[in-house]
């Protein structure tokens, strides 16, 4: 069995980002309840990280932690923020295929 997590971050709700996805990612990571965690940032959250301060800090804490943060080319294209989001030094690529080859492998995916 894979020991990794990946939470699927969708929500513009940065209470539930900051206080659920990314709280719990990086206890995850830095507590070892998980030996692998992924934050993807999917859909509407992609417009939310790439102009709140907030949740930009909260991204590199998690990166710090060792939390791998990536994010859909798809959706930051819809939204027009591939290119900040890479500045931000967030991997940006198309990811349907790879969470899709995740949940068929047995890897934990919580959506927030």
């Amino acid at each position: 069995m894979k020991d990794k997590l990946v939470v699927l971050w969708i929500s513009r709700d940065e209470e539930a980002a900051i206080n659920m996805a990314f709280m719990y990612a990086r206890n995850s990571k830095l507590k070892g309840w998980w030996n692998e965690v992924e934050l993807i940032i999917w859909g509407p959250s992609a417009k939310v990280a790439s102009e709140n301060k907030n949740i930009q800090e909260e991204l590199k804490e998690l990166k710090n932690a060792g939390v791998n943060v990536r994010a859909c080319k798809a959706c930051a294209d819809k939204y027009q923020v591939s290119e900040r989001l890479s500045a931000m030094d967030i991997e940006v690529l198309y990811i349907g295929s790879i969470l899709t080859d995740e949940l068929k492998s047995g890897t934990k995916v919580i959506t927030v």
